[in-house]
């Protein structure tokens, strides 16, 4: 249990420490922070969670071009969230 909160928070801080876009969009990969849960269990993706996966959609390609990004942003629990919130990755 331990091992998951510390790979929790690696997470966290990766997602802080990532690049910004320019865009109308403020690209915040931390801004997906409630969706954690979501992703990491099989409970469904709370309201925030889908709200904020719709507001970072335009930045979801520049985080899967971050490698440090990439392994958490492409995974099937993180798309299956994106499409339970009605909002598919977009083509990269």
């Amino acid at each position: 249990m331990k091992a998951y909160y510390v790979a929790l928070c690696t997470v966290l801080v990766l997602l802080v420490a990532a690049p910004k876009v320019s865009m109308a969009v403020t690209c915040n990969p931390s801004e997906l922070s409630p969706c954690v849960s979501a992703i990491t269990s099989s409970a469904p993706p709370s309201k925030l969670c889908c709200s904020k996966i719709k507001e970072q959609r335009p930045c979801l390609c520049q985080y899967l071009k971050n490698p440090n990004l990439k392994k958490f942003v492409n995974n099937p629990n993180a798309r299956k969230v994106a499409n339970t919130c009605g909002t598919p990755f977009p083509k990269c």
